[in-house]
């Protein structure tokens, strides 16, 4: 074999090697995420609100008939962790899609909400999602401005300019969050319009929006799951339905 040849085949077994690890980083990342946890009943149909699955996510279908929130969940975070919440929602009135990401990541689904839009009739759409699901949703709406009557940002920001919507952007976290990039949180008031609130729940943390256990990096809660769900809730329906 030539020194060509020799260093040819060195050079094609590195890449593959690099390829093949590359790949199984990959496969770890997509499959290291956080799992829903006590969410069975949240996922069962009750006497006011009947869940159901669709083609890319879950419905959760109230006494409403008007109004719908798609949601984006945060990242690397299983969609049904969120379903106690939206099943709260849907209850006060606002039916809820919410979708299961590629990977588990809102990254790769931004636009997801176009499938909800396009496949069912409602007066009135809202948009939310939580920390990078968050983001994402505040970056389709800045590409929707006329397509959306509302915005829910929990402990999340938005990076594109929302300054010309006419709908209400609510921004909610908890003041125990210890992901959220407050100094982001700060910079993005600019980007916001006339109609925004920010609002914070005392005791309530990143992780608590959801229902998938610790988060890393969070600080403790100092309320439980249930009560920073039901201040959510509180928040979003006297803001949109106001």
């Amino acid at each position: 074999m030539t020194n060509t040849k020799r260093k040819s085949k060195i050079i094609l077994i590195i890449l593959l090697a690099v390829i093949l690890t590359l790949c199984g980083i990959s496969v770890w990342y997509v499959n290291d995420y956080y799992h829903a946890v006590d969410v069975d009943e949240a996922l069962t149909s009750s006497d006011t609100v009947t869940v159901s699955s669709t083609d890319t996510g879950m419905l959760f279908n109230g006494p409403g008939t008007k109004d719908a929130l798609i949601f984006y969940p945060g990242a690397k975070v299983e969609a049904a962790a969120y379903a106690p919440l939206l099943k709260l929602i849907a209850e006060n009135g606002i039916d809820c899609f919410l979708v299961k990401m590629p990977c588990n990541l809102a990254f790769f689904g931004m636009n997801k909400a176009d499938d909800f839009v396009a496949d069912y009739s409602y007066e009135h759409w809202y948009l939310a999602g939580h920390s990078l699901g968050g983001a994402m949703a505040a970056s389709y709406a800045g590409k929707h401005l006329n397509d959306l009557d509302g915005l829910i940002l929990l402990a999340s920001y938005s990076t594109s300019d929302l300054t010309k919507a006419v709908f209400p952007v609510i921004s909610i976290y908890g003041s125990n969050d210890g992901v959220l990039n407050m100094d982001k949180v700060v910079t993005s008031r600019d980007l916001m319009p006339a109609d925004y609130s920010e609002h914070v729940i005392e005791g309530g943390n990143h992780a608590g929006f959801g229902s998938y256990g610790a988060q890393k990096g969070d600080h403790d809660a100092s309320i439980s799951h249930d009560e920073q769900w039901r201040e959510t809730v509180s928040i979003c329906t006297s803001v949109l339905k106001k």
